[in-house]
């Protein structure tokens, strides 16, 4: 579909989705949460999961018509898999709760630190400044293969200044903090007494108890015509953010939205959150030919992504408020993201999780 039919686009995923039911569906078993009730009482600002069985991945009801072909490759084939019960924080870690962790350890995150040449022996000194990556839309419409043409490396931009030295986080203490890369998430984590989740820890509190639906919240996009996560309108990447119709333009503060069945928010949309798997395009695959059910899955050992084979990502989930059914669909529950391990920006955050001390049946 040609970058000039934005409307057309969305009509037609939507189409495929609801004249293929069987097909789209036929491989999501149901999921069987365990029936057991919390342990204690909810630790401070997290809610409880009950793991248990389901079908983890997604279809490709979307492939081809979308401007961004491959968006669920990487996440089929459709599995099961099992997972033991946890509390997951119920919003993305805020900045207010990402500077109580600096002010008490004085850690510095990677965007404020200087690249070193032995990190990256063929940049030219001058180029290894302290920063990070910010999005920036476009002047005009261009083609979508070229993602640098709306991303850039900005001097000083960090979790105090998310766009660059001009901006700060004043009066944002409870919006989700950013420009973390994925050993600051885990620094975070660690200090917090929490850890990253699992990609497939992610998938099943996301999916809140349900089968196979392609939003947190249902099949459709709209609920009653109104969007029910923070993405992207407009005509990317010109227009930065959105047109309004969700009610921002850029990241939002927590609870702007329902909540899934299991009490979390923005597990669509917002920003992205890291999880702690490696990435690898065939992992799915993999566990599928496994047979069976996989339980408890770590992600693989090492990581590998075709696309740029000597980068190390990581798995991130959930999509932004960059995501648009237009270029990035990656809000669809089930669909994955990917990043390089050192690599912030201003649209990726994280949320953490607290497994039980003894795993579950």
């Amino acid at each position: 579909m040609k970058s000039y039919a934005p409307a057309i686009t969305g009509i037609l995923c939507a189409l495929l989705w609801s004249a293929m039911p069987s097909a789209a569906q036929s491989a999501f078993e149901p999921t069987i949460p365990n029936k057991i009730p919390a342990p204690t009482s909810a630790p401070e600002g997290m809610v409880w999961i009950p793991g248990g069985e389901f079908s983890m991945g997604s279809d490709k009801a979307c492939e081809g018509v979308c401007d961004l072909p491959g968006v669920t490759r990487d996440a089929t084939p459709i599995h099961r898999v099992y997972v033991d019960a946890f509390w997951m924080d119920a919003t993305e870690v805020t900045n207010a709760q990402f500077k109580k962790f600096v002010d008490a350890t004085g850690y510095v995150t990677i965007a404020e630190k200087v690249p070193t040449q032995e990190e990256f022996p063929t940049a030219p000194p001058e180029n290894l400044v302290a920063g990070s990556t910010v999005f920036a839309p476009t002047p005009h419409p261009v083609k979508l293969d070229k993602h640098l043409q709306w991303w850039s490396y900005v001097l000083d931009a960090n979790w105090r200044h998310p766009t660059g030295p001009e901006s700060d986080i004043v009066g944002r203490d409870h919006y989700p903090v950013v420009q973390v890369a994925h050993a600051d998430a885990e620094a975070y984590a660690k200090w917090a007494g929490k850890r990253l989740p699992t990609e497939a820890e992610w998938e099943f509190a996301a999916r809140g108890g349900k089968t196979g639906e392609r939003y947190t919240w249902g099949n459709e996009l709209k609920v009653d015509g109104k969007f029910q996560a923070n993405i992207y309108q407009g005509k990317f990447p010109v227009e930065n953010g959105d047109t309004g119709e969700d009610g921002f333009k850029g990241i939002a503060p927590p609870k702007q939205y329902p909540p899934n069945p299991y009490g979390l928010y923005d597990m669509a949309g917002n920003v992205w959150e890291c999880c702690s798997d490696w990435y690898r395009v065939d992992t799915y695959a993999r566990q599928k030919l496994a047979g069976g059910v996989t339980r408890n899955p770590q992600g693989p050992s090492t990581p590998y992504d075709p696309a740029e084979p000597s980068e190390k990502k990581r798995i991130h989930r959930g999509g932004s408020f960059l995501c648009t059914i237009k270029y990035c669909t990656r809000y669809m529950t089930g669909t994955r993201g990917k990043g390089e391990v050192s690599t912030a920006s201003n649209h990726l955050g994280f949320r953490c999780v607290t497994p039980l001390t003894a795993p579950t049946p």
